[in-house]
């Protein structure tokens, strides 16, 4: 697979090296235990050493990193995970982030043999990804889901006003604070720079990609983050996906398992559309009626703390 090399433009980033000597990692944080791997590479519990703060380690290697990009002031290229999440409020520039996506505390170059990349994240406590909080306790309640679904977009918006897109939201890819029921979304390493034009290249999840993406390898930006919301709303308020193969991802027609609303199938369904441009935009999806609905009821979550469906 061609390895490409993007140019950000990061002019409002401060040089995050600039001003200091950087200590090496070791010398600033600790491992913990393994959370996670996949194609991406691992990630793993870590501390501060200098106040205790939990963090997370995300370990990347180089092989495996597929877009890279040139940061100002570095001389080498880094992965374009650590360029985007710059851009969104990471590291110790003064572009402020969002609450609803992850922080990025630092990033190494590791070199030697196990040459590649460490980056540090925030880690916030207590926190689970949505994949396991939908896995513990079955399909949720739709003001949950509401709350979730608005936070995430929000966020979404967020990225979108830096010129950013994600390209792969997914349950396993939003955190959710188990005491606030906050969200926070992570792994920008499918991400890409925002663009009008069509693309070509896909490196999220397939059973979250959009039939234009599996029938022509070709896409927008926007339709694919919506799309990838209608099959995030359904896992959320029926407990799984609804696509798992090709030919049904194709077809477009989601079979709900659920008693759910008509209000939220009709979301689920525009969200859904198979004609990209018969599909809503972000803030569509905000004035959707199902999304207008304000419940002040508190929403209890077995075992957890209370959390309110909306703010």
């Amino acid at each position: 697979m061609d390895k490409r090399i993007v140019d950000l433009r990061l002019d409002q980033l401060e040089d995050p090296r600039a001003k200091t000597v950087k200590e090496p990692f070791e010398k600033q944080y600790t491992y913990g235990a393994l959370l996670g791997s996949g194609g991406f590479g691992s990630v793993f519990a870590g501390q501060r050493i200098s106040d205790g703060q939990q963090v997370a380690i995300k370990q990347i290697s180089r092989d495996r990193v597929q877009q890279w990009a040139r940061l100002p002031g570095e001389v080498n290229m880094v992965p374009i995970e650590i360029a985007l999440l710059l851009s969104l409020g990471g590291g110790m520039g003064s572009v402020p982030g969002h609450r609803g996506i992850i922080r990025m505390l630092d990033w190494f170059e590791v070199q030697g043999q196990g040459q590649g990349y460490l980056i540090v994240f925030e880690k916030p406590q207590p926190c689970q990804d949505l994949f396991d909080f939908i896995t513990e306790r079955g399909a949720l309640e739709e003001p949950v889901a509401q709350r979730f679904l608005k936070q995430v977009i929000e966020a979404l918006q967020f990225c979108h006003s830096k010129g950013i897109v994600h390209r792969d939201i997914k349950d396993e890819n939003i955190l959710v604070d188990t005491r606030t029921g906050d969200i926070k979304i992570i792994d920008f390493g499918s991400g890409a720079l925002l663009k009008d034009p069509i693309y070509t290249d896909f490196e999220g999840t397939r059973v979250y990609s959009p039939p234009e993406w599996i029938l022509h390898q070709r896409y927008n930006a926007g339709p694919l983050t919506v799309w990838s919301l209608g099959v995030l709303l359904f896992d959320m308020v029926c407990g799984d996906i609804p696509f798992e193969r090709d030919a049904d991802i194709i077809q477009a027609t989601p079979s709900f398992t659920k008693r759910i609303s008509k209000e939220c199938q009709s979301l689920i369904r525009w969200c859904l559309a198979y004609r990209a441009e018969d599909r809503p935009t972000l803030e569509q999806i905000l004035h959707h009626p199902w999304m207008m609905e304000n419940s002040e009821d508190i929403v209890d979550l077995p075992g957890k703390s209370n959390i309110k469906p909306s703010l």
